[in-house]
């Protein structure tokens, strides 16, 4: 607790002129504390790399077609998280960029076939993660290259993690995760139905997935319009999907 408003302090203190500061303070603080006194400290297992060819075995003729549906399946979970990530980062850059989902997707493909070699899964680039480098002052295409080297650095030299406590990595988390909570007051801006539609989906994501969460959660949004379109404004069916289609083709990721 001391640590966590040691933290909040710096980065008020801080957050216009150089947000990474608490940062660098809470990990170098907690590296040094720990020299004297005997806190949980990060632990990992120090598995080796072995290249190998990603050959499958199978056991029957079944686990074919369950391979090639969970193959299908994570395809189209990481494109639809990545081009949703992607639209959630261009609202929180300060910069205002655009997102380029196709320079996106080759990353992650190369990515996840190189892992492949290695024994690796699926992975995508986190909105937490770049909620967490914008906060910290990190902007530019060039700190992106930073945090690659440190990620390759500790990837190889896992043993360097264990001088850094929990309760730093729990610091940093924890407020990171605040602000992202914190990005609902804007919603309010938009009414009360985008605010509970917010709500929902927040708490359908914690309790059954991203994926299935946000489904749901557009489900649900897309059966309310219906309704309010059949009853009230006395549209049929066709044109209503009709309609929906072309907002997606006009707006893409951005559709009301």
């Amino acid at each position: 607790m001391v640590g966590y408003g040691l933290f909040v302090y710096l980065f008020l203190k801080f957050k216009n002129t150089q947000p990474a500061v608490p940062y660098f303070v809470i990990i170098a603080a907690g590296t040094i504390l720990a020299q004297f006194v005997s806190v949980p400290m990060l632990s990992m297992e120090d598995t080796e790399l072995k290249l190998a060819l990603p050959i499958p075995h199978f056991d029957s003729p079944l686990t074919i077609v369950y391979m090639l549906g969970f193959a299908v399946m994570l395809a189209m979970i990481d494109v639809i998280e990545q081009v949703m990530s992607n639209a959630a980062i261009e609202k929180i850059d300060p910069l205002k960029r655009k997102c380029n989902s196709n320079n996106s997707l080759l990353a992650i493909w190369i990515a996840n076939m190189g892992s492949s070699f290695f024994g690796g899964m699926t992975n995508l680039d986190g909105l937490a993660k770049s909620t967490t480098n914008r906060l910290a002052g990190a902007y530019t295409k060039f700190s992106v290259l930073i945090i690659g080297s440190v990620v390759t650095f500790f990837t190889f030299n896992t043993h360097a993690l264990e001088y850094l406590p929990k309760f730093a990595l729990a610091v940093i988390m924890i407020f990171s995760g605040w602000k992202m909570i914190e990005g609902l007051v804007h919603v309010t801006h938009h009414g009360p139905y985008a605010m509970i539609l917010a709500i929902l989906c927040g708490v359908l994501v914690f309790k059954v997935g991203i994926f299935e969460g946000l489904l749901i959660a557009m489900a649900v949004h897309g059966i309310v319009h219906y309704m309010v379109y059949v009853n009230i404004e006395k549209m049929p069916g066709s044109v209503i999907i009709k309609r929906y289609i072309d907002d997606i083709k006009r707006h893409g990721s951005d559709v009301s």
